[in-house]
């Protein structure tokens, strides 16, 4: 490993614990606040909206300074507040408030440690999977203490550890090396992304595929709440979805450069199809612990895939603009996924999987599509 690789470990390690605490307990925390299953839809649907924006335009900010290090500090500091004020709101429009503000702050933040370690990989012949495994570790860690937090101190205890989590973020890329980043000259930049066909191709793959989760991000968690899963297990749950994605993301090199891009996106969407029926269809603990396994592989799998694609077609002065871009189309595909899921699951309880498991589906046409990478 080169010398940056340690201290993007570390950054991976705070914006994942992060991620860790927030995708499967937020959600419960607005729930716990009162609000129904089509609200806490609404709310995420909306953060997701504004990150389609918010996020672009921070990474072109930093492509346009050279300064992802310092925009990435700042968004995560900012989002450490915003966290904060999930503990203190109650009520919808407190909740929407404080998603707003996590939303616009947190948009750019991990796209941006993304293209900074591609490029640091790049330069120092280091392996970005293996790094990239310390955020997933954090993430099972977090999710896992996040969980017991919530079933001894209730709900609204996750969004202090949030904060923590995030202030750490904020510290970790400040941290990060001050090397001179590439700056991009001139504007139409998203235009020069948009052109890459390599990058309209991943978008639409990983877009369907990433987006497949968004019902399981908004309404997992409630919907083993409701079946009487106990929070610590649904935590449990959560960091065992994950287990398999370190060793993917640790060891799986030798696997990716054997079946490129292409194979890695069949693999991920042939796994959603069984992973999304299996949710879909049972609570029971041991169906639920083979899907969450499959999680390696529907996130796992298709991120690498991704990650090869960008690294490979993107050139530096872009690479801020592009992952932020990036980012938003599949917050794009997740918005409209979180939204029709809060309705669908207020209708249709746990078959809302069944439509993510659709989305799987079209993906599995569009995968040939990529190049071996």
């Amino acid at each position: 490993m080169g010398s940056s690789a340690p201290r993007f470990a570390i950054l991976f390690a705070a914006q994942f614990a992060a991620v860790g605490v927030m995708l499967p307990f937020i959600p419960p925390l607005m729930a716990a606040r009162g609000l129904g299953a089509a609200e806490v839809g609404t709310i995420l649907a909306c953060g997701a909206a504004l990150r389609l924006l918010a996020g672009p335009a921070g990474g072109r900010l930093a492509d346009a300074i050279g300064a992802p290090r310092a925009v990435m500090a700042a968004g995560a500091a900012v989002a450490a507040a915003a966290a904060g004020l999930y503990g203190v709101a109650d009520g919808f429009a407190g909740l929407l408030a404080a998603n707003l503000l996590f939303a616009l702050s947190f948009a750019c933040v991990v796209p941006l440690g993304d293209a900074m370690a591609l490029r640091g990989a790049r330069e120092e012949s280091w392996d970005y999977g293996r790094v990239r495994a310390a955020g997933s570790a954090a993430f099972i860690v977090a999710a896992g203490a996040a969980g017991w937090l919530a079933d001894r101190a209730g709900a609204g205890s996750v969004a202090w550890l949030l904060a923590g989590t995030l202030a750490a973020a904020a510290l970790a890329a400040l941290a990060l090396p001050a090397g001179q980043a590439p700056v991009r000259r001139g504007g139409g930049a998203f235009r020069a992304v948009l052109a890459l066909p390599a990058f309209r191709r991943i978008l639409a793959v990983s877009g369907l595929i990433q987006g497949s989760h968004a019902a399981y991000y908004a309404f997992g968690s409630i919907h083993w709440a409701q079946a009487g899963v106990p929070g610590t297990t649904i935590g449990l749950l959560w960091s065992w979805s994950v287990v398999a994605e370190v060793a993917l993301f640790a060891w799986g090199r030798p696997i990716a450069d054997r079946i490129g891009a292409r194979g890695l996106a069949l693999a991920a969407a042939a796994a959603g199809l069984l992973r999304w029926g299996i949710t879909a269809e049972t609570v029971a603990l041991p169906a639920l612990v083979l899907a969450q396994a499959l999680h390696a592989v529907t996130f796992g799998a298709m991120h690498l895939a991704t990650m090869r694609v960008m690294q490979q077609a993107i050139p530096p002065t872009l690479a801020g603009t592009a992952q932020t871009l990036l980012a938003a189309g599949i917050g794009a595909v997740m918005m409209a996924g979180t939204l029709a899921a809060g309705q669908g699951y207020a209708t249709l309880g746990g078959a809302v999987f069944w439509a993510m498991a659709g989305m799987c589906a079209a993906a599995v046409a569009l995968a040939p599509r990529l190049g071996r990478g």
